[in-house]
């Protein structure tokens, strides 16, 4: 199997990439100001929602692979 422009592959990733830094840090932003507003000791936003951005670009990831 010849590919064609291996170059596309590096911005596709390359992308997906920055995606999953902009979920993680809104994440954080996000539960640092939830967990703020709620009042609680612990932060609990402020670990459930990073997480939950990375579980879903990693989701991203695997869908995008291709399937050999």
């Amino acid at each position: 199997m010849s590919r064609k422009n291996p170059s596309n592959d590096y911005v596709k990733y390359s992308g997906l990439a920055f995606q999953m830094l902009a979920a993680i840090g809104l994440g954080v932003w996000g539960g640092m100001k939830l967990d703020a507003w709620t009042g609680w000791k612990f932060p609990v936003f402020m670990i459930t929602l990073p997480v939950l951005g990375l579980v879903s670009t990693l989701v991203l990831l695997i869908r995008s692979l291709p399937k050999n």
